[in-house]
């Protein structure tokens, strides 16, 4: 069978890559493995689809900290504006929340997915789910055909991969489309989990002592061998039973794989400051004051509030403090170091759960060997990438999905112009 133009891989770039190239009147064909399209979109933002970021385009390059300055020849042409237009088009309006997330009005992530798909329909793009690709062929210097694992032989002028990374395996991303890149001649970065949870070996950690126990709007850094920050995130963050998650940690989490890399070490000291509100010394004041009010009252009554219960009772007891004793009874050196430990505790990490667990695939296609305004191949003349495939990642908060939409969305249309001009012979 021929067609102008193969995608292959039903997610968020995909389906834009199919529209883009359907748009610009090419005979498209999209296949995909699984039984469903858009399945990670459908499970993003909770199941309401942090569709993309109305942050200004500095600011979204600053949270795609995995190559996002490669998206700015991309923006000049489809940016997150672009985005927000492109699906009030189809009908699925967007509401903003905090920190720049656009939502659909709907609170339904299957609103955008079922937007896609109409959308397809109306292109009249061919769609094949269960269909697995086995490899795609080349021939001097040129895409030739795609062999699908049935057997069958598609021949296409131009093809788009799409097929993401390594994360989230059961949404179909389980790094096929590698192997089909080497063969292209392109360089597969060192592949990484970002946006996971970190492990740590810590007793408090080995005897479930905080386990289940949320922070709110902590700073927690990621600290190099001289014990400087390497990075900081401002967020909420959750104890775990083995080792520690929620926003601020999966946020560091690229940080410490790096880490861990270049120092050659096996743990990596984090830093968690819960009294972000509040300097040290202030801290130190404010429980001073309360030994000069309630000196007879119990230390854990006195400063209850300061922290969740049961952090501050964990600290104390680190600290050597008898939560049960008098407030009259702290020395200013107890005060001292117990500040210290609000502001200032260390852990250390000792590695990721696997990147199967991970939100996002760090690594991937070599951008160097990617034409940045058009997501053509540098080495394969019809070759195309978008998505997660790339070695672009960011944080969650709708940046990789802006990055998958903005890349897919350029590769189909580029396809779609190259096909149309050079033609199957």
């Amino acid at each position: 069978m021929n067609v102008d133009v193969l995608v292959i891989g039903g997610g968020p770039s995909g389906l834009m890559a199919a529209i883009a190239a359907g748009e610009s009147n090419a005979k498209v064909m999209l296949v995909d493995k699984g039984n469903k399209l858009g399945r990670k979109l459908a499970i993003s933002g909770g199941g309401r689809c942090n569709v993309t970021n109305r942050l200004p385009l500095d600011e979204i390059v600053k949270h795609i900290p995995g190559n996002g300055r490669f998206l700015y020849s991309a923006f000049s042409v489809f940016n997150n504006e672009d985005i927000i237009r492109f699906f009030e088009k189809l009908g699925v309006y967007l509401k903003e929340e905090d920190h720049g997330r656009m939502f659909p009005v709907s609170n339904d992530a299957k609103s955008v997915v079922n937007a896609l798909l109409n959308r397809l329909e109306e292109l009249h793009v061919d769609i094949r789910t269960n269909c697995p690709v086995a490899d795609i062929h080349y021939k001097d210097g040129h895409v030739s055909e795609v062999v699908l694992q049935n057997g069958e032989k598609i021949t296409a002028s131009s093809v788009v991969v799409a097929v993401g990374g390594k994360s989230v395996p059961h949404t179909g991303s389980t790094g096929d489309g590698y192997p089909w890149a080497e063969k292209a001649g392109h360089t597969i970065t060192d592949l990484y989990p970002t946006e996971v949870p970190l492990l740590s070996d810590e007793p408090f950690v080995k005897e479930r002592t905080l386990q289940g126990l949320s922070l709110r709007n902590v700073a927690l850094s990621v600290l190099n061998p001289k014990d400087k920050p390497i990075i900081t995130h401002q967020m909420d963050m959750i104890f775990t039973h083995f080792g520690v998650s929620g926003p601020a940690v999966l946020r560091c989490s690229q940080f410490v794989v790096k880490a861990m890399k270049k120092f050659h070490t096996a743990h990596v000291t984090m830093k968690l400051d819960a009294l972000v509100d509040k300097s040290e010394e202030e801290v130190v004041q404010a429980i001073q004051s309360k030994v000069k009010e309630e000196p007879k009252k119990a230390v854990k009554n006195a400063i209850k509030g300061l922290l969740p219960e049961r952090y501050l009772l964990f600290l104390l007891e680190k600290d050597g403090i008898d939560p049960d004793a008098q407030m009259s009874s702290l020395s200013k050196e107890k005060i001292r170091t117990f500040a210290g430990s609000c502001k200032n505790f260390r852990f250390t990490v000792n590695g990721t759960q696997p990147i199967e667990k991970a939100f996002v695939t760090g690594g991937g296609v070599s951008i160097k060997e990617v034409e940045p305004k058009t997501l053509a191949s540098k080495k394969m003349a019809g070759l195309y990438f978008c998505g997660e495939i790339l070695d672009i990642h960011g944080y969650t908060g709708g940046y990789n999905i802006t990055s998958a939409l903005v890349t897919g969305r350029l590769a189909g249309k580029n396809a779609a112009q190259f096909a149309l001009t050079n033609p199957i012979q």
